[in-house]
């Protein structure tokens, strides 16, 4: 997109590298750090109303504050995860263009935070990840277990389809949220889905006036290679294709014909 070609022009020189590292890297900290004294996470989270009481890195640190009911190994699994999809698109897009992605989402989450209440964590945040990295690459293929091949694009709909599950079994407030908090995908990929869209419907149009316009109305289906009558000139008849590949009438059709009774010698 433009806007985002003209943005990078510009700022270019501040773009972290390699950021979804640096989130990788916190959130295993984190966790150490919590498991030491659990008091600990509490000062990261994104608290709006701590917030307004000064404590403004609440707004950042929120995204070092891994799930808490992932346990050890299923966190190293996610991580690791986050991790791979971070180094996939920051080689599609750039650092740049990552980094953006990244705080267009933490913008929306601290907004959803402020106008809408609730505990936030960087769940959403990283899903919106997923979901950008399974339009970039669809059909990247991923291990579970180690043993299981699964393309991205499953995974990420299968995902989608959690989420607009708990999406329709919510409150509108709670709705409004999940939208603003995945403001960062639909700015990077809504124009390119809604295109795709269209593409899709005036494509599907097209054909369809093709073949109304490629096969007149009054043309017909069916006709007898003997008597050459169809089903238009005498709607009262059947037509089968005989063994041989032609299409003939049930009076003409090979196998009803009367046999001929062979000449004696």
């Amino acid at each position: 997109m433009k806007w985002i070609d003209s943005l990078e022009a510009k700022y270019r020189h501040l773009a972290i590298p390699r950021i979804i590292r640096v989130v990788v890297a916190f959130n295993a900290l984190t966790y150490i750090l919590g498991v030491i004294n659990p008091e600990y996470v509490g000062l990261l989270t994104l608290n709006p109303e701590l917030i307004k009481h000064g404590q403004i890195w609440r707004l950042f640190t929120y995204i070092f504050v891994p799930p808490a009911d992932f346990g050890t190994l299923g966190l190293f699994f996610a991580l690791m995860f986050l991790w791979y999809m971070g180094e996939g698109l920051e080689q599609a897009w750039g650092s740049f263009k990552l980094n953006l992605f990244y705080f267009c989402g933490m913008a929306g989450c601290t907004v959803a935070a402020f106008f809408f209440g609730g505990r936030w964590t960087d769940f959403f945040l990283n899903l919106s990840v997923l979901f950008a990295f399974g339009t970039v690459f669809p059909d990247e293929i991923i291990y579970i277990l180690f043993i299981i091949p699964v393309k991205i694009k499953w995974i990420a709909l299968f995902s989608f389809v959690l989420l607009l599950a708990g999406f329709f079994e919510a409150g509108l407030q709670a709705q409004m949220a999940i939208v603003v908090s995945f403001s960062n995908y639909l700015l990077f990929f809504g124009p390119q889905l809604i295109h795709n869209i269209r593409h899709r419907q005036a494509v599907a149009t097209r054909r369809t006036e093709y073949a109304r316009q490629s096969v007149p109305e009054d043309e017909p289906l069916h006709r007898c290679v003997v008597c050459k009558e169809t089903e238009v000139t005498s709607p009262d008849l059947d037509f089968r294709v005989a063994k041989d590949g032609n299409e003939y009438c049930t009076r003409h059709l090979p196998s009803l014909q009367p046999a001929v009774a062979k000449p004696q010698v």
